[in-house]
């Protein structure tokens, strides 16, 4: 099936230093740009994480130090980046928990202050466990009928992704919409505000934290009520994009005052 896209949709998948996604590196990276008419953009590029990749990555994706010593770093190529991928919507396959977390990281990392507030994600992972809990592998041989026999190169899983995301609007045209905002809707797994899911919005569409002593209480309150509790966040070791998200929402509240 092909999608019904109102601008580009781009697949990403990234391999990593690690699972950190506030502190761990990109290694590799994997785009497939989907345009609204249906021809596709495949671009795979490796880079060099400034630090080791340590060995148990490296068995996963077969990456080692020697293979990125020459290659760029994502500081290099960030605003390049970033001016490709600028009004497109994002996919890929847990990219909500991992990818998508970790390029923002990299990007703000970067000195590129991405806006990344119009985009929708469609986390084809969410989509399939909702349906029917597989890994990728499974969802490729469930969905496709075929072998993913490079799984952890990461052209292989973006491009398995696409070809998931559509077997899955052709099996459950009923409950799926080949739409990218209804997607994006279903695929997630919460309404989160930052993507390390800190900040989150309640039934009322107010920004209330979800971790530590002030859980369920809005932010605009524990802000007033504590405003060194922002230092603390800011001062902490917190993803720079949570950081990024208080401080828009203290500085809205303080120009609503």
């Amino acid at each position: 099936m092909k999608l019904n896209l109102k601008k580009p949709l781009v697949f990403l998948d990234l391999e990593t230093t690690g699972v950190d996604t506030s502190r761990d590196r990109i290694v590799e990276i994997s785009l497939v740009k989907v345009m609204p008419d249906g021809s596709q953009e495949v671009k795979t590029r490796r880079l060099n994480p400034e630090m080791h990749i340590p060995e148990s990555a490296s068995a996963i994706h077969h990456i080692y130090d020697e293979d990125v010593a020459g290659c760029p770093t994502f500081r290099e190529i960030a605003k390049s980046l970033w001016s490709y991928l600028e009004g497109c919507d994002l996919a890929g396959f847990n990219s909500n928990k991992f990818d998508i977390p970790v390029l923002v990281e990299e990007f703000l990392r970067a000195g590129v202050d991405v806006d990344m507030q119009k985009v929708r994600f469609v986390d084809v992972q969410n989509i399939f466990h909702k349906m029917e809990q597989r890994t990728l592998v499974a969802a490729y041989k469930f969905y496709c009928g075929r072998d993913l026999t490079e799984a952890h190169s990461a052209e292989a899983d973006t491009l398995a992704t696409y070809e998931v995301l559509k077997a899955q609007l052709d099996r459950y045209p009923e409950t799926l919409q080949n739409d990218v905002d209804f997607l994006a809707d279903f695929s997630s797994r919460e309404h989160a505000v930052d993507f390390a899911g800190r900040i989150v919005y309640n039934d009322k569409g107010e920004e209330i934290f979800n971790f530590g002593k002030h859980k369920g209480k809005t932010v605009r309150e524990v802000f007033r009520t504590e405003p060194s509790y922002y230092s603390w966040m800011m001062n902490g070791d917190f993803p720079l994009y949570t950081k990024k998200v208080i401080t828009a929402l203290r500085l809205r509240d303080m120009n609503q005052k």
